[in-house]
């Protein structure tokens, strides 16, 4: 398999990954330009760009590159380890590396009027959508949606496999569902929660997991009320300030 059909797969199974092309050389190095590696966030690599100190030391880049998420390039004489260089081919290299981050999901949870207009938004703002509501019919309509799941949410959210890509946007029709769904999202690796309803209403729900066991450290990935106070109204106002929250914690 090639480095790029395993680039596409890595992206496909939504693994991060970083590819290390070498895009200029000059004099004597151990690979050409057009050499490429490909970084996975475990330390696994995949093809050469040349072995030895520098590819350690590109590695190490790479890896930092996926928790920053912006690209690199990166320059290494060859000359005179004595001084710091990574190699005494006598040449130069310079790389240029770039992330490839999972596409970040929003599992909106509930189709009622606010979380229809979410899903309408985050489709066309471009993220990755997967929708579940457990009543009959509640589906019907919505297409801006990759997944749509129904039936018990636990059974659910085993489909849905949240990840730390995932952001949870919870828009339901009662406190009890709130307790019944949010121990099981807390207990997943997904990045942040946002649910929907007054102070009030979470003050009851915060004390109501509480004593269901969840630990009090885990409520900090609770975002709530959710959205950016805009004096939003209307279900696609308020998908506005959903999404607009959603993006800066993406930009944090």
């Amino acid at each position: 398999m090639t480095i790029l059909h395993q680039l596409m797969e890595a992206v496909d199974t939504r693994r991060p990954v970083v590819l290390a092309t070498v895009v200029r050389t000059a004099r004597s190095v151990p690979r050409r330009a057009g050499s490429k590696m490909l970084v996975f966030a475990d330390g696994e690599i995949a093809g050469s760009i040349g072995g030895g100190e520098m590819e350690a030391r590109v590695v190490r880049e790479a890896l930092d590159t996926l928790v920053d998420g912006g690209t690199r390039r990166l320059t290494y004489m060859l000359l005179d380890p004595a001084t710091g260089d990574p190699g005494v081919c006598g040449g130069e290299v310079e790389l240029y590396l770039e992330p490839y981050m999972p596409r970040t999901t929003l599992l909106v949870i509930g189709l009622g009027h606010v979380g229809r207009a979410v899903v309408d938004l985050a489709n066309w703002t471009g993220y990755r959508v997967v929708a579940w509501d457990d009543r009959d019919g509640l589906a019907d309509g919505v297409d801006g949606a990759d997944r749509l799941l129904g039936g018990a949410f636990e059974e659910a959210l085993i489909e849905a496999a949240p990840d730390e890509h995932t952001r949870a946007v919870m828009v339901t029709r009662n406190v009890a569902l709130d307790v019944e769904i949010l121990p099981l999202l807390l207990a997943t690796p997904v990045a942040s929660v946002g649910l929907m309803g007054s102070l009030r209403r979470w003050d009851t729900t915060r004390q109501l997991v509480l004593d269901a066991g969840v630990d009090e450290a885990e409520l900090v990935r609770v975002h709530t009320p959710i959205g950016l106070e805009i004096a939003a109204e209307t279900p696609e106002e308020i998908a506005v300030s959903i999404l607009a929250e959603i993006v800066s914690l993406e930009h944090a």
